[in-house]
């Protein structure tokens, strides 16, 4: 039996490499809605949003926080680089619920049009480490 293709898979931040491994799969939160990569793919250079990334491997999924940034797709390679990305297990629960009431607060008290951007900011980073967070403990209960 042939080898199954494998695409491999590059998380960057300012700070450091999140995650490098070949993959059978990705799932990226892209400017203009959830886009798909799988081996082979064709080049492509796209904006992520703030979301979850699914990754997919020996059907094992595994779920990252990231914040926006750029997703490079090669054939056997996607690089992303992300303003902040967070695996599952850095991710405190609690201290993200907090952070999601907070900016939720900010939001009601309609300030001006920046400190709702930054509120709204929050909010959509809250929400994804809270996803990433959830999913990956499903997972295991």
């Amino acid at each position: 039996m042939a080898p199954k293709n494998k695409i491999l898979l590059k998380i960057i931040t300012p700070k450091r490499v999140v995650f490098k491994e070949k993959i059978d799969v990705l799932e990226a939160p892209a400017v203009d809605g959830l886009i798909g990569i799988l081996p082979n793919h064709a080049p492509l250079i796209t904006a992520l949003k703030t979301g979850v990334i699914r990754i997919v491997n020996e059907n094992n999924e595994r779920f990252i926080s990231v914040s926006e940034g750029i997703m490079d797709v090669k054939p056997d390679q996607v690089n992303i680089v992300a303003r902040t990305a967070e695996l599952p297990d850095e991710i405190n629960l609690e201290r993200a619920k907090e952070a999601k009431k907070r900016a939720k607060r900010r939001l009601e008290e309609k300030n001006n049009k920046l400190d709702n951007a930054r509120a709204e900011g929050a909010l959509e980073r809250a929400l994804a480490r809270i996803k990433t967070a959830e999913k990956h403990h499903s997972d295991y209960y």
